[in-house]
C-alpha cells in the first residue's frame, strides 16, 4: 500500500467527501488527491503532522487554491485545507495577527479600517496568509517581507511546530525557505498607524486598477515571474503571444500575463501553453520564462 493510500486511511475521520482538487482552485481544474484532509484546529493539525511524519506521504497545502496548477492525473498524496480555527485576525496596537487561511484582501481592509498602513497592496491578491508568506506575494511597490515579523510554522516531516522570524524566511523575489511540507499557521505583521480613510481610498483604487487591467474568470494570476528589470507580460505581448490557445487554455487579451480556462477545461492544456508562451518568448527575445504558479503533478520546469 502507498504512503499515501496508507495516510488517507488513517485521517479518514478528518477527511472531505470529495478528493477532487479542480473545484478548490481558481483555475478550477485538475485532478484529485488521495484525501483532502479538512484541519478543524490546531490539535487536530498536530495529530494529522504525526501521521504524515510517519508515514512519509507527500502533502500539498492548499490555503485559496490560487497561484496553483494541479495535472489532470492529480497529486500522488493528501491535501491539507486549514479550516476557519485559522482564518482570524486580531489587531494589537500596530501589530495584525493572521490566521495563515487568512484571506490577504481581508487582512489588508481589516488593518485599514484600524487606521493601520501597510497592507493595503495586499487587496489586489486572491490568495491565502499563509500562501502569500510561502511565495513572499506582492504588488504595487510592496510585498509580505516588507511587514512581516515572523510566522508559527508546523512541520509536517517532523510534527514540529515554532516562530520563525523573518530574517530566518530567506524571503526573496515570490520566493522563500519555505518547504512544501511547512505550513504557517499564525503571522505577524508590524504596521504603522495612518489615517483609515486614505487607506481605504488607497485599497479602493487598487481594485479599480486591477479590475480595469487584468482579467476575470479561472485564471490563477500572473504566470510567469518578472525577470529582472522588464515584465513578464510585456515580453508575451512583444513576442505576438497573446491571445494564443492550446485546446482549452487561453493566454488573456487584456493582460498577457494570465491564462484563462475555459468552463471544463484541462490543466494539461494550460502547462502545455506555459510551455508553449516560454518557447516563443525564448525565441523572440533571448529570455526563458519562470513559472509564478506553483505545477502540482508536472514534469520539471526547464525542458523550453
Amino acid at each position: 500500500m502507498s504512503a499515501a493510500r496508507t495516510a488517507a486511511q488513517r485521517l479518514a475521520r478528518f477527511a472531505t467527501s470529495d478528493p477532487r482538487l479542480g473545484p478548490r482552485t481558481t483555475y478550477r481544474v485538475g485532478g484529485p488527491a488521495e484525501a483532502v484532509i479538512e484541519v478543524d484546529s490546531n490539535e487536530h493539525l498536530d495529530r494529522i503532522a504525526a501521521v504524515v511524519a510517519e508515514t512519509g506521504t507527500d502533502v500539498l497545502v492548499l490555503g485559496k487554491g490560487s497561484n496553483l496548477l494541479v495535472a489532470d492525473a492529480g497529486f500522488d498524496g493528501i491535501a491539507l485545507l486549514l479550516g476557519d480555527a485559522f482564518a482570524e485576525v486580531a489587531i494589537d496596537g500596530t501589530t495584525a495577527r493572521a490566521g495563515g487561511m487568512v484571506a490577504m484582501p481581508v487582512l489588508a481592509r481589516q488593518s485599514a479600517s484600524a487606521g493601520l498602513t501597510g497592507l493595503e497592496w495586499a487587496v489586489g491578491v486572491p490568495g491565502s496568509v499563509g500562501g502569500g508568506v510561502r511565495m513572499n506575494a506582492g504588488g504595487h511597490g510592496s510585498d509580505i517581507a516588507a511587514t512581516l515579523r515572523e510566522v508559527e510554522v508546523v512541520d509536517l516531516e517532523s510534527a514540529r511546530r515554532r516562530r520563525v522570524p523573518t530574517d530566518e524566511l530567506s524571503l526573496g523575489y515570490r520566493s522563500s525557505a519555505l518547504t512544501r511540507h511547512q505550513v504557517v499557521v499564525e503571522a505577524w505583521f508590524d504596521l504603522q498607524r495612518g489615517d483609515a480613510e486614505s487607506a481605504q481610498r488607497e485599497i479602493a483604487e487598487i481594485v479599480r486598477w486591477r479590475r480595469d487591467h487584468q482579467p476575470g474568470g479561472a485564471n490563477a494570476g500572473s504566470v510567469f515571474q518578472n525577470p529582472p528589470g522588464d515584465s513578464a507580460g510585456r515580453l508575451i505581448d512583444a513576442a505576438g503571444a497573446k491571445g494564443l490557445r492550446v485546446g482549452t487554455a487561453r493566454v488573456s487579451d487584456k493582460h498577457a500575463n494570465f491564462i484563462q480556462v475555459d468552463e471544463g477545461g484541462s490543466a494539461d492544456d494550460v502547462f502545455r501553453l506555459m510551455e508553449r508562451v516560454a518557447a516563443v518568448v525564448h525565441e523572440h527575445s533571448g529570455v526563458r520564462l519562470v513559472p509564478e504558479t506553483r505545477l502540482v503533478g508536472f514534469p520539471e520546469w526547464g525542458r523550453v
